[in-house]
């Protein structure tokens, strides 16, 4: 996913150079892969509780390594243009938005649900593990072979978690009871349902998931960005914009890392406040960075706020959820998610008229009233999570 964030962003740059509206359609492929987030996710939810949830994953990873492969071709054969790119990331985005979640609930059909806290958390170091490692070795790919060999390697990876997933083992999955109607009423039904007890017995949760807007939604195009600000800020290379995402990974994963060693600590409803004011505030400072160095620093410091939030909250939805309502839940936080589509287009709709460093302090302002203002009326998070 973080391979294919860096190859698609830098791809639509070559092929937009010198465009009218090339900081647009840059940004904008970044939010086409969290856009189906806002109408698969909740559906994929749905699957993810009635199907067996192994062979769900397994059957979408082998479709990316089909769709992997064909825009491989493209790419070498020079045929490619914008709106494949941007078929690529919406097609992409499909799947993940039904795999994220589905992936997070057989954390707790592996392990026991005493073991849980620990699993959850080690398994989140894939996330800033992967950011920390793929965009680097892309980078370094991009400026030396070529476009098409980072997406031969990401279908090379996509191949090695069907591997990963055929010896899997789910012990404590809880085989669930199927709504009254069956079909296509029946399934609405389980759809409906979902948000129902989200909403009802687990407000708590719910309001969690408005302030991940922050992280989520308004912070998280600063990883769009990063494209245009490597070229027009810090006067940089492809290569550079792959360490610069890598930084970002790597400060995740030692935050992960101290959560896995040290624990999370009692009020986790608080630390989600904090970590996600701590991205607010770092997408301000980097407004004003125009040095390398201090890019790193802060961009480290972004993804160790970002993965907090995140592995917090997840932590939280699969403690506090029931199984059988787990994916459906998980999928709503998706859905979220998918909504920083239309903010990174606006995003990079302002970049191309202003500037990046300009977006930038709008996007953290933005982020820093919406937490305050949860500081200020949603009690619950900070008292019951």
């Amino acid at each position: 996913m973080w391979l294919q964030l860096l190859s698609l962003g830098w791809l639509v740059k070559y092929l937009t150079e010198n465009g009218t509206h090339s900081a647009l359609l840059v940004v904008g492929v970044g939010g086409a892969a969290s856009l189906p987030g806002i109408i698969i996710g909740p559906l994929g939810g749905v699957l993810g509780d009635r199907l067996d949830r192994r062979i769900l994953i397994m059957c979408l990873e082998f479709f990316m390594v089909i769709l992997a492969l064909f825009f491989t071709f493209l790419v070498a054969t020079g045929f490619v243009e914008v709106w494949h790119a941007y078929a690529y990331a919406f097609l992409s985005g499909c799947c993940e938005a039904i795999k994220m979640p589905v992936r997070q609930a057989l954390i707790s059909n592996t392990v026991p649900s005493k073991s849980l806290s620990n699993a959850y958390a080690t398994s989140v170091v894939t996330i800033p593990g992967t950011r920390m490692i793929g965009p680097f070795v892309g980078g370094i790919l991009l400026k030396n072979m070529g476009f098409e060999w980072n997406f031969l390697f990401e279908a090379f990876l996509y191949t090695g978690v069907i591997i990963a997933l055929i010896p899997m083992k789910t012990p404590y999955f809880l085989k669930r009871k199927f709504a009254q109607s069956q079909g296509l009423a029946g399934f609405f039904d389980d759809l409906i349902d979902g948000f129902r007890y989200l909403w009802v017995k687990q407000r708590p949760l719910a309001l969690l998931y408005l302030l991940s807007l922050v992280p989520n939604v308004i912070c998280h195009p600063v990883l769009f960005l990063l494209p245009l600000f490597t070229s027009d800020v810090l006067d940089k290379g492809v290569d550079y914009g792959g360490y610069l995402l890598a930084i970002n990974g790597a400060g995740g994963f030692v935050l992960v890392l101290c959560l896995s060693a040290f624990g999370f600590p009692k009020a986790k409803g608080l630390l989600c406040l904090l970590s996600a004011l701590l991205s607010a505030v770092l997408t301000l400072l980097l407004s004003q960075s125009i040095w390398i160095f201090t890019t790193f620093l802060l961009l480290a410091l972004f993804g160790a706020s970002q993965t907090v939030f995140r592995t917090t909250n997840g932590l939280l939805t699969q403690t506090l959820t029931d199984d059988h309502y787990r994916v459906r839940v998980m999928s709503v936080y998706r859905l979220g998610m998918g909504m920083v589509v239309f903010f990174g287009l606006l995003v990079g709709w302002l970049s191309g008229i202003f500037s990046v460093a300009f977006t930038l302090i709008g996007m953290g302002f933005i982020g820093i009233c919406i937490v305050l203002f949860f500081f200020l009326f949603a009690n619950t998070i900070r008292t019951q999570l």
